[in-house]
C-alpha cells in the first residue's frame, strides 16, 4: 500500500469517525443527559462538554482534510473543520453569554439565544450532511 493510499484510507476513517461522533452526540448523549439530570446540571455539563467536542472534531476534520488534500473531498473536509472553528469561537461564546443573561432575567437575550442555538444546529446539520457525502464518496472510490 502506497503512502497516498494510506492517506486516503486515513481520511476516510477520520471522516467516518467525525460523522459517528456527531451523530452519537446529537442523538444519544445529549438527550440522555437532559433526560437523566436536572436541567441546570445538564445545561452546565453540556456547556462544559461543547468546547471539548468542538476542539476534538475540529482537529479530526482538519487532519482528514490534510490527508485528503489531493482529492476533491479535501476542501469539503476543510470547510467542515472551519465551521467547527466558527461554531467554537464565534457562535458558542455569544450563545453562552445570551443564555447567562437570560437566566439573570434579561428578556431581550432569550430570542438572541434561540437564534444562535438554531444557527448552531443548522451548522451541525450542514456538517453532518457534508461528512456523510464525503464518507459515501470515499467509500465508493
Amino acid at each position: 500500500m502506497g503512502f497516498a493510499t494510506l492517506l486516503h484510507v486515513l481520511g476516510f476513517l477520520l471522516s467516518a469517525m467525525a460523522l459517528g461522533a456527531m451523530l452519537l452526540f446529537a442523538t444519544v448523549i445529549t438527550p440522555l443527559i437532559f433526560r437523566n439530570l436536572p436541567t441546570d446540571i445538564a445545561s452546565d455539563f453540556i456547556r462544559r462538554m461543547f468546547p471539548v467536542y468542538y476542539d476534538v472534531l475540529m482537529g479530526v476534520t482538519g487532519v482528514a482534510a490534510a490527508c485528503l488534500w489531493p482529492w476533491p473531498e479535501a476542501p469539503v473536509m476543510a470547510g467542515v473543520a472551519l465551521l467547527f472553528v466558527f461554531a467554537r469561537w464565534v457562535v458558542m461564546p455569544r450563545m453562552v453569554r445570551a443564555r447567562d443573561l437570560t437566566l439573570l432575567g434579561d428578556p431581550e437575550e432569550e430570542p438572541i439565544f434561540r437564534r444562535l442555538h438554531r444557527i448552531s444546529v443548522a451548522i451541525a446539520v450542514a456538517q453532518m450532511a457534508a461528512l456523510l457525502t464525503v464518507f459515501l464518496r470515499l467509500a465508493i472510490a
